[in-house]
């Protein structure tokens, strides 16, 4: 209850109306008459090494179809989510027309009344059945869809390919064999580390919770409450740890490590085999050329087979209740279809948010790019659909969580039971 008066105040200061929250009451053609009129948009640096000239280019051919122009407005994603919420705070003439969210801060937003439910338009424009089931979710609340999904990444393993071949090691395709190739790999190659436990990577821990049958959280009545204590959670964390603190296939020195440091490790050849985006590979051979050809990837494998569910994040292109919320959606098309989706992906290394243009990147067979997208297409996860997972995530629930189980000050199912409680009186005061 406490969520809606708030977000209803919200609603209030950016002037909306019902009808404003829905698909707008602006007819198509006065959609697409941009003549004289200015988009502000916000873009998150950092995903493309440049990004002006796709955004010139992209500019230049809404102009031509609507006669609109295009602000750009680059942000860093370090301080962008305070940025949002002052904008937000300060009414329709503060915020966007256009902006790249992040698919963990929809939830947060929405909730406020800032975007735009865009669920009808994307019905009308036949996007809807194409849209990558985990990335549209992300962005799906109580059955309204705020934006659509523009690029994603996901995580798999990434390992050594010339290791595996020198070594005899078959690609894992279970938890069991997970653990066989990573013992070979600590016993043939012990300059290496076999396979990061990376205290610090949240990501990293969820897809083995995930892949035991565990769940983070669970939602009831509009209520969420912790499910990571729960008997299939702990396995998982049980077995993810246990790759440490029994195998010993990954070093104390990585207790801590962050999935930052992970990839540097990977660009000075100290990894073997190590949970990894789909951005990784290139990343590593660009920092280490010495890497080219030696590198191969495939989903995170099941407990018992198939494929453990893995993290897909990335970013929405969302709009914003402003006077020009019609006009913008034209451009959230653009962006996110056709010509300028495949662009994007092609520069930035990520995948599209639309089936159709990531069975294309599929169809290639890269071999390192083929079993992100299986992964993405068939296990992509998402973390609670809640404001306040947000703070969930600055607390560092979870990689507390781990990093007191790998510094042996608290059993699995004590840190479980702790993290579960956390997370709970979270919970609770967003209610």
């Amino acid at each position: 209850m406490k969520r809606r008066v708030i977000a209803a105040g919200i609603a209030l200061t950016l002037g909306l109306t019902a009808t404003a929250c829905g698909e707008g009451s602006g007819d198509e053609g006065a959609a697409t008459d941009g003549k004289g009129k200015t988009l502000t948009v916000w873009i998150m640096e950092g995903t493309n090494p440049d990004a002006r000239p796709f955004f010139k280019e992209a500019a230049a051919a809404f102009k031509k179809k609507t006669g609109a122009n295009i602000k750009v407005e680059y942000q860093q994603w370090a301080t962008a989510q305070k940025k949002f919420t002052t904008a937000i705070e300060g009414g329709a003439d503060q915020v966007p027309d256009v902006a790249e969210v992040g698919t963990t801060w929809v939830p947060q937003f929405a909730e406020t009344g800032a975007l735009v439910d865009v669920t009808g338009k994307v019905e009308k424009s036949g996007l809807s059945g194409d849209l990558v089931e985990g990335l549209k979710d992300a962005g799906t609340l109580e059955g309204k869809q705020y934006g659509m999904p523009w690029y994603a990444g996901v995580r798999s393993i990434v390992y050594r390919k010339d290791l595996f071949e020198k070594h005899k090691i078959k690609p894992p395709t279970n938890w069991k064999e997970l653990t066989a190739a990573a013992k070979t790999l600590k016993e043939k190659e012990p300059d290496k580390v076999a396979f990061p436990v990376a205290g610090g990577a949240e990501m990293f821990a969820t897809a083995f919770i995930w892949g035991a049958g565990g769940e983070l959280a669970t939602e009831k009545g509009g209520k969420w409450k912790s499910a990571i204590n729960s008997p299939k959670s702990v396995e998982g964390i049980e077995y993810y740890t246990g790759l440490a603190t029994e195998e010993k296939v990954s070093p104390a020195k990585v207790n801590t490590w962050t999935e930052k440091e992970v990839g540097d490790a990977w660009n000075k050849g100290q990894i073997s085999m190590a949970v990894g985006g789909n951005w990784t590979p290139k990343a590593i051979v660009e920092a280490n050329p010495d890497l080219k050809g030696k590198l191969g990837a495939i989903p995170i494998p099941g407990q018992d087979g198939g494929m453990s569910r893995s993290f897909l994040g990335g970013s929405y292109l969302s709009t914003f209740n402003t006077e020009n919320k019609d006009l913008a959606w034209e451009f959230v098309k653009l962006l996110t279809t056709g010509e300028f989706a495949a662009k994007w992906a092609q520069q930035t290394n990520y995948f599209p948010g639309q089936n159709s243009e990531l069975e294309k990147v599929a169809a290639k067979k890269d071999p390192l790019v083929e079993p992100f997208a299986k992964q993405m297409l068939e296990a992509g996860a998402t973390v609670p659909k809640t404001k306040a997972y947000g703070e969930i995530q600055a607390s560092q629930v979870v990689t507390g969580m781990v990093q007191s189980i790998l510094s042996g000050k608290a059993t699995v199912q004590e840190a479980a039971d702790k993290a579960a409680k956390g997370m709970d009186a979270i919970f609770a005061k967003g209610e």
